[in-house]
């Protein structure tokens, strides 16, 4: 019996890279997200356009100018010299964000009062304009502490920030672990829900049915292959971001396949039943993005999932990808280790079982 499974692994493999379009639908994708997923996907705000309406006449606000127009973020400035053109410019979206600095802004901080510099983002692109305010208030706030030095300095509040696990605040060290869970998921979900509905188109699903396989060693020979084609990817693009991209790797090896192996046995399960369910390719491929897109929002990779409402909360607790995209993240930035992995993994696990057993009965459904 375990000969012929062995085959019937053998027939998938082939059946998937036999052909140039299967081999083509498996590895360019993997290649061009990695490629361009680092450098199009970011959170960083750069080249961004800034404009300034400067009331002031004095030195400080000239000085403070100067050191906006340093800033590798915001290499195009715009003077604006009305109310009129700074709404004009953020209403046509010519600048990301405006700055107005009070009339009165050198004397203020000569005088050490409050010195009045307003921030105006362009609320139609919120995330960027916030980072970007960010970085203006780091700027602000720095020159406001130097000029007011010695014993007034007391007068601004600087905090110093600390990142941990990512100092610098790179974004691809974000993205590149997460993106490991992201493309294995469209890997594993597309050979295995693609696999029964191929085999039903080709009319070889009742053949597969009279072979002396149970039902059980066919759900095996189908779910295998789409583990271990989504470990090769994720193997693939955990080598590049770590060599190509310079990712920090701080865990295990161990932990990182374990992940791995245990979100493609939880994938191969809801693969194979949205393949189950499936009369033809086109509606099981269909079904692969009917998951694929709420299981990626519902992950935590967009948005935290504390910050979503308390239904869709509960909904990120049956999504494996919200338990894969930490281990992974963990295993690359934070050494995580088996403590910390297992509470995770188990969860996968105790979807796979579920998913598995639904499939498995679909299939001795097609049977009876």
């Amino acid at each position: 019996m375990l000969q012929r499974l062995i085959r019937l692994i053998i027939k998938e493999l082939l059946a998937i890279l036999g052909s140039r379009q299967g081999r083509g639908m498996l590895i360019m994708p993997v290649i061009l997200q990695t490629l361009l997923f680092p450098f199009a996907a970011t959170m960083e705000v750069k080249n961004a356009t800034l404009l300034i309406f400067n009331q002031d006449s004095g030195q400080a606000s000239q000085e403070l100018i100067e050191r906006l127009a340093q800033t590798a973020s915001f290499p195009h400035l715009i003077m604006a010299h009305s109310d009129h053109e700074l709404t004009e410019a953020i209403d046509g979206q010519t600048a990301l964000l405006a700055i107005r600095i009070a009339p009165d802004f050198s004397r203020q901080l000569k005088a050490q009062q409050s010195a009045g510099v307003q921030i105006v983002i362009d609320g139609r692109r919120s995330n960027s304009g916030q980072i970007a305010a960010g970085y203006i208030t780091n700027i602000v706030q720095t020159y406001l502490v130097e000029q007011r030095g010695g014993q007034n300095a007391a007068l601004t509040f600087s905090p110093e920030v600390r990142n941990l696990y990512n100092p610098n605040l790179e974004f691809r060290w974000h993205l590149l672990p997460s993106l490991v869970v992201i493309i294995t998921t469209i890997g594993c979900l597309m050979v295995t829900a693609l696999s029964v509905a191929r085999e039903r188109e080709e009319g070889t699903f009742e053949q597969l049915l009279v072979s002396p396989l149970t039902p059980a060693y066919i759900m095996a020979g189908k779910a295998i292959p789409g583990i271990l084609i989504a470990m090769v990817q994720g193997t693939f693009i955990a080598l590049v971001a770590h060599f190509g991209y310079r990712v920090p790797f701080t865990g295990s090896i161990a932990m990182l396949f374990a992940g791995m192996f245990c979100y493609g046995l939880a994938l191969s399960g809801v693969g194979l039943f949205i393949s189950s369910i499936s009369s033809t390719q086109q509606q099981a491929f269909l079904g692969v993005f009917a998951f694929m897109v709420p299981a990626t929002m519902l992950s935590g990779y967009v948005a935290p999932i504390e910050n979503m409402p308390l239904v869709l909360q509960w909904l990120a607790q049956i999504d494996p990808m919200s338990y894969c995209v930490p281990i992974i993240k963990g295993v690359f930035l934070k050494n995580f280790q088996w403590a910390d992995c297992w509470p995770r993994l188990w969860p996968m696990l105790g979807i796979a079982f579920f998913t598995l057993t639904v499939a498995l009965r679909m299939f001795r459904r097609h049977i009876a």
